[in-house]
């Protein structure tokens, strides 16, 4: 018979697969791999600060990833004199690093805290709470019902930034929406999978869900069915091997992307 915690930890895996796998597909085509990484990195930060000011983590890691988010938005803008003099990989990897490396600072210097590093680095999914279930399916409902008022004008702007402004469609508004909506997504996640595995977890169901779509929507939709299986997969394996979950997940999520480049295409017809 499955303990309760484990059925919780399934309920958390599929929500959080269902507000990654449309999330990702616009990571995977607008290139924003190693922007999402950074956001994700520096949750740790948003971790360390809660803690310090003894506010909900859930707020602090929202709060600073969205300021990263707006901060590298800042020295991208063409007007910036960084934007000319630093390539965009060169600015998220200091950003990236940095967060992820103050976020470990302020947590040392918190000498009076007992705090599992691990767990917020990789995850402690089969620690979800009931009240951890309703911010989750919460949480995803809005992110997904923002993403579908968005979608429209995130398309555009992903084929070109131009055609969707002379549509009238403000596709840096859209821009600024997506990067709320992955700071949701990785505040709600971190419990799940951890800083360090969140990237993972948007971009590789996704990934295997890309060769089989022939719409950006049955894309999004089999980026969610992808993610369900890895989240199953990797719990299941997890309880059957004792391997730590939230990695597991991940490394399940590898095995969905590995089979869906091992199985053939369907041949199109004349």
């Amino acid at each position: 018979m499955i303990d309760d915690f484990f059925i919780r930890a399934l309920l958390a895996g599929i929500g959080l697969a269902f507000i990654a796998g449309p999330l990702g597909c616009f990571v995977i085509w607008r290139r924003m791999a190693y922007f999402g990484d950074t956001m994700a990195h520096s949750a740790l930060l948003g971790v360390a600060l809660s803690l310090a000011f003894q506010v909900d983590v859930l707020w602090g890691v929202f709060a600073v990833s969205m300021l990263v988010a707006l901060a590298l938005l800042a020295l991208q803008a063409k007007g910036n004199p960084s934007a000319r003099l630093f390539s965009s990989d060169a600015l998220l990897g200091i950003l990236s690093h940095s967060a992820l490396a103050l976020g470990l600072v302020v947590v040392s210097l918190m000498s009076w805290l007992r705090l599992d590093i691990m767990g917020f680095l990789v995850g402690d999914v089969l620690s979800v709470s009931n009240r951890d279930l309703l911010m989750i399916y919460g949480g995803g409902t809005l992110v997904l019902v923002c993403l579908a008022w968005i979608w429209r004008s995130l398309l555009m702007a992903t084929v070109s930034e131009d055609i969707a402004e002379a549509e009238g469609l403000a596709p840096r508004r859209a821009e600024l929406v997506l990067m709320l909506l992955l700071a949701v997504t990785i505040a709600i996640a971190i419990k799940i999978v951890g800083v360090l595995l969140i990237t993972a977890l948007l971009i590789i169901p996704a990934a295997a869900a890309r060769r089989f779509s022939a719409t950006p929507e049955q894309m999004a939709a089999l980026a969610i069915v992808a993610g369900i299986a890895a989240v199953v997969g990797g719990l299941f394996g997890s309880l059957q091997f004792d391997t730590p979950s939230g990695p597991s997940i991940v490394v399940a999520a590898l095995m969905v992307f590995l089979v869906s480049l091992a199985l053939p295409l369907k041949a199109k017809e004349n």
